[in-house]
């Protein structure tokens, strides 16, 4: 009799986001700070006869169960996975550069992982999935650079974000197609930051390539990041990954909490969370309470 196992799938979050270059293969070179939030997507994994794949939850609609879910190819490359069943609760949007699909393919490997008693696959191994899942695999601040297989730790101070999606799609190869160059500079050093006033400060002096090419594709973006920067204690507003979502940084959750409610009353068509950073190291595989399955 063996428990089912539950995993978190936290929001990716690039707190910047520098393009570097362009590889002859197409790929696009990325030198990125990464955090992770506490909203997420859940992934349960049970022991089963036959795999399989249920999808539930907010943003559910939309997301087939077949073998190019992210979450089911994830399993197929899992040892033992051909013999577990999947529930994804899907609580974040779809596609929305908040590393929603790729951390749930990399939550399905650490719930694997425990539930097989298998070691996680190399960085390297998981690529093939997505740019972002090795990054989601690791699940902690991080900086990522190449196409998102180089990976190096950083320590964060913590704080707090509101997170704004609102509900456009942005095609990521319309936005890289509008980059106007491929050889930015890259990020300077990420030191050590004693308090989040100086994390924020750092990250002022930084950017994300890829906003403006993606508010020529939804000027609504353009729109969120205005809202955003207009509430008390905003930091910082800016686009995460290639959108459409736009983060807003804040010291405490309470001024957090206090922007949200504002901006969910004024734009009530919006998806807007507060939320704080994960801890700097994922916990993986909590083991689900209650009847265990056999």
């Amino acid at each position: 009799m063996i428990p089912a196992v539950i995993e978190r799938a936290r929001a990716k979050v690039n707190l910047c986001l520098h393009v570097t270059g362009r590889r002859a293969d197409g790929y696009h070179l990325l030198d990125s700070l990464v955090v992770f939030a506490e909203v997420a997507d859940e992934i349960r994994a049970a022991p089963a006869e036959r795999p399989a794949l249920a999808v539930e939850g907010p943003f559910a609609a939309g997301l087939g169960a077949g073998p190019d879910n992210l979450v089911s190819r994830a399993a197929a490359l899992m040892p033992g996975g051909e013999r577990v069943a999947l529930t994804l609760t899907k609580n974040l949007p779809v596609a929305s550069g908040i590393g929603g699909g790729s951390a749930d393919a990399a939550a399905t490997l650490r719930a694997l992982a425990h539930l097989t008693s298998r070691p996680l696959p190399e960085a390297r191994e998981v690529l093939a999935l997505g740019a972002d899942v090795p990054v989601c695999l690791a699940g902690r601040p991080t900086r990522m650079s190449g196409i998102g297989e180089i990976l190096s730790p950083v320590s964060l101070p913590g704080f707090a974000m509101v997170l704004v999606n609102p509900g456009v799609a942005v095609p990521t190869g319309a936005v890289f197609a509008r980059l106007a160059r491929r050889d930015n500079p890259p990020l300077p050093d990420v030191e050590g930051f004693a308090t989040a006033d100086d994390l924020f400060a750092w990250l002022l002096g930084r950017r994300n390539d890829l906003e403006a090419p993606a508010a020529e594709v939804a000027p609504v973006i353009g729109r969120v990041v205005s809202a955003l920067a207009s509430r008390p204690g905003c930091a910082l507003a800016r686009m995460s990954g290639s959108g459409a979502t736009v983060f807003g940084l804040f010291e405490r959750l309470a001024e957090a909490e206090a922007a949200a409610a504002v901006l969910r009353r004024a734009e009530p068509g919006w998806w807007v969370v507060a939320t704080g950073v994960a801890a700097s190291q994922v916990e993986t595989g909590q083991v689900e309470t209650g009847s265990p399955t056999s």
